[in-house]
């Protein structure tokens, strides 16, 4: 039986490579084994992974691997073992888009009143077996769910509305219920990344606790897709000479980007590390595996021509009660006096449901020049991306667009790879104004200063002690 336990804001746990030891048993802190993959050269990207049972004795705890060892696909395998082989023959899988073991400890140490993990906290603490997995090779867990599908034939369900606390179980079927987690989206502060955690962690407590109450036996894995957190990488061989606060930064792109080819030649790109959408506020759906990884996408709508270039995405049972769902990307080049050049423009984008539902979004600030690609960090219907989708009609306003690292090129491309990026953010940022205003402001002060000093003047006239009294008339 093992644990995950939390003391004075952080996880503490025995084991880093695969962290297992019986309840009873005193946890060591976790920031050693963090020390320990700080130190490590990654070569791979790596998630957690945490997984808990109602039966006992689900995994042997004398099967520990070294420190600081990421499990790669073929050991998840070993480990995942007990799961098909349980009596309850019901398995949970909590699927978040981003988490990393970092999450656990900085944010229950910076936010220590409001404990995001306080639910799987409790729940780890009171499971009969756990396991907490810290790092897993991100190959294994993006195709975590096709090898569970093909592991056993479960009745897969996915669960879509996270506000109903009900689970529909049937026990005497071996049941696999897929939770996809509303996104954890990179960027913005860290108060929403945490109420964004929290909520998640109120989801896991309340679904569970569902089940308990219910008299049903299962397992349940929680992990993400990829990590939260890039891990820098330090590299002193080789090195001639020292450049100063130097990082180097994870490859772009984790997966390569979509294509829509006419003839032999590539007339559209398009990526995003993370793709969602979220329907009538309820209805999660994520877009970002089945589009860039699985590729299970219908792209044969799209069209391109040197005017006018439509990028269709059309996909097939995406979620439980919607049989269709086809996102239009719709690009225009034209050309503009002012600056004398041609521009690429993002019009708009319009998602249709069931082939029926027409929801349509004007688009800010996602142009570029006509040679070149677009990139932006955050874009969507929230009002504080940089790059918004703007509802044009009442059925748009059902929808949530969720898009982070978003790259787009519909016109001019070369080799068959994305052209420079015109980013979205601008030269003048927030900073910049603030520290403009600053300084405009202390300059002003100071040239005040200076001119009240250059009207200060010394008296004409001065008293001779030896003399007779000095007698200014008051007309001078």
């Amino acid at each position: 039986m093992l644990r995950l336990s939390f003391a004075a804001g952080q996880l503490r746990t025995h084991l880093p490579g695969v962290m297992m030891q019986p309840r009873s048993a005193a946890g060591a802190p976790l920031l050693c084994t963090l020390a320990v993959l700080v130190k490590m050269s990654l070569s791979v990207d790596h998630v957690p992974m945490l997984l808990w049972s109602t039966q006992r004795s689900q995994w042997n705890p004398d099967s520990a691997l070294h420190e600081g060892h990421v499990i790669s696909a073929q050991e998840l395998t070993v480990l995942l073992q007990p799961v098909f082989t349980q009596n309850s023959r019901n398995l949970i899988l909590f699927l978040q888009d981003t988490l990393s073991i970092d999450d656990f400890t900085y944010l229950s140490e910076s936010y220590s009143k409001k404990n995001p993990f306080q639910n799987i906290q409790e729940i780890l603490q009171s499971s009969p077996s756990s396991l907490v997995l810290p790092a897993v090779d991100c190959e294994a867990t993006r195709h975590l769910l096709s090898f569970l599908q093909e592991s056993r034939d479960w009745k897969l369900t996915n669960v879509t509305n996270l506000g109903d606390s009900q689970l529909e179980v049937n026990t005497s079927k071996p049941n696999l219920l897929v939770v996809q987690l509303q996104p954890l989206v990179s960027g913005l502060n860290e108060i929403s990344t945490l109420e964004a955690i929290a909520e998640n962690d109120k989801i896991i407590g309340r679904l569970t606790m569902d089940l308990q109450e219910r008299g049903i036996h299962f397992s349940v894995i929680y992990t993400a897709v990829r990590p939260s957190r890039i891990s820098r990488r330090t590299d002193v061989v080789g090195k001639l000479r020292r450049q100063l606060m130097a990082t180097e930064e994870e490859d772009t792109l984790s997966y390569p980007p979509l294509n829509v080819t006419t003839g032999n030649n590539i007339c559209i790109l398009f990526y995003a590390s993370n793709f969602s959408l979220k329907a009538n506020s309820s209805v999660f759906i994520d877009l970002t595996n089945t589009t860039f990884v699985r590729q299970n996408v219908d792209l044969s709508y799209s069209d391109c021509s040197d005017i006018n270039t439509t990028l269709s995405l059309k996909y097939t049972k995406p979620v439980n009660g919607i049989s269709s769902l086809e996102i239009r990307f719709l690009m225009s080049n034209k050309f503009y006096g002012s600056s004398a050049r041609n521009w690429s423009t993002l019009d708009s984008v319009e998602i249709v449901q069931d082939e029926g539902k027409l929801a349509k979004f004007n688009v800010s600030v996602i142009s570029a020049p006509a040679e070149y690609s677009f990139h932006c960090q955050l874009v969507g219907t929230s009002n504080l991306y940089p790059a918004r989708l703007i509802p044009s009609n009442d059925e748009a306003k059902n929808w949530d667009v969720f898009i982070s690292r978003l790259q787009i090129q519909g016109f001019n491309i070369e080799n068959n790879q994305f052209s420079y990026a015109s980013d979205c953010t601008g030269f003048f940022t927030p900073g910049i104004w603030m520290g403009l205003v600053t300084s405009i402001v202390l300059l002003w002060i100071l040239a005040y200063g200076i001119h009240m000093i250059m009207q200060l003047t010394t008296n004409s006239r001065f008293d001779d002690p030896k003399g007779p009294a000095l007698s200014v008339p008051q007309t001078e």
